[in-house]
């Protein structure tokens, strides 16, 4: 992840549980991430929370690929047919 989008993202327990935040506010990559995945586009997010700006999604993007790099297991459910 290139340095300045790693200083983007923080973590303090005292914020959000110590969820990883955007720097200078609370809105977590989780949230960021969901909208995206709900369909929502950058442009609709960012005017939801004046906040962010393309960079801060990007780096939300970016500290959840290296995130999920870790050695970790995560189970998916299959559909039943």
């Amino acid at each position: 992840m290139q340095a300045e989008l790693k200083q983007l993202v923080v973590s303090n327990p005292q914020v959000m549980m110590g969820k990883p935040v955007i720097a200078g506010t609370r809105i977590t990559v989780e949230l960021i991430l969901e909208k995206l995945a709900a369909g929502e586009t950058p442009e609709q997010i960012i005017a939801a929370h004046p906040r962010l700006n393309r960079e801060s999604i990007q780096a939300a993007l970016a500290f959840a690929a290296v995130a999920l790099r870790a050695d970790v297991i995560y189970p998916v459910v299959e559909k039943a047919s």
